[in-house]
C-alpha cells in the first residue's frame, strides 16, 4: 500500500465512548465536478478553499467535511483525519439500523464524479488499505455513501465496480454491500 501523505483537516472530533470502528464508507468527490488532479478536494477537506475560485463553490460555499482517506486517479493515497477520530464524510446516515456512521466508521473518497467509472490503480489502493485497515479494526462491511445515506447520496454509484474491489480484496461478497444490497433509486 502507499504511504499516505498526511494534510491535516480540521473537520473531526472525537468518536463516541465505546465506539468500535465496523463500517468502511466509499464516497466519489472531484472539485469542480468531474475536473480530476487539481488540489480543490484537498482544500476543501482542509478548510482553505477559496470559495470565489469557481462558480460550483459557490453552491458548497461554508461546507465543512472530511475523510479520512482519500484516493486520486493514479493511485495516490492521502490522509486527513486519524482514524481514531471521528471524519465528518457521512452526514445525516444510517447502517444497519444503527444513526451516525462517522461515530462508528472510516470515510474513504475515491477521486471521481458520481455515477462514473474509477482507475484500476484506485482499486489496487483501496485494496490495499482495506487489507490494512482490517488489520487494525472489527470491519464487517465496507458500503457505499448510496447505502447509508439513501435518497440524499448517490455515490459511489454505478460506476464504481464492487465485484473488482471484491477479486482485490478476496473479501465475501456479504462484506461488500454493493454485491449484495440493492441500490435505493
Amino acid at each position: 500500500m502507499p504511504t499516505p501523505r498526511h494534510c491535516p483537516s480540521p473537520h473531526h472530533g472525537p468518536r463516541p465512548p465505546g465506539a468500535r470502528i465496523t463500517l468502511l464508507v466509499l464516497h466519489s468527490i472531484s472539485l469542480p465536478p468531474g475536473q480530476y488532479g487539481g488540489a480543490q478536494v484537498e482544500q476543501l477537506f482542509a478548510g482553505t478553499l477559496d470559495w470565489d475560485a469557481h462558480p460550483y463553490f459557490q453552491s458548497i460555499r461554508g461546507l465543512q467535511v472530511s475523510a479520512h482517506y482519500f484516493i486520486r486517479r493514479g493511485g495516490e493515497l492521502l490522509q486527513f483525519v486519524d482514524c481514531e477520530r471521528r471524519a465528518w464524510h457521512a452526514g445525516a446516515s444510517q447502517w444497519q439500523g444503527q444513526p451516525n456512521c462517522n461515530d462508528y466508521s472510516i470515510g474513504i473518497e475515491l477521486e471521481g464524479l458520481e455515477g462514473g467509472p474509477f482507475e484500476a490503480e484506485q482499486y489496487h489502493t483501496l485494496a490495499a488499505l482495506c487489507h490494512e485497515l482490517a488489520a487494525r479494526y472489527p470491519l464487517e462491511h465496507v458500503a457505499g455513501h448510496e447505502h447509508i445515506a439513501p435518497g440524499r447520496k448517490a455515490d459511489p454509484g454505478p460506476g464504481f465496480d464492487w465485484a473488482l474491489l471484491q477479486r482485490l480484496t478476496g473479501w465475501p461478497s456479504e462484506r461488500l454491500v454493493g454485491l449484495w444490497r440493492e441500490v435505493p433509486h
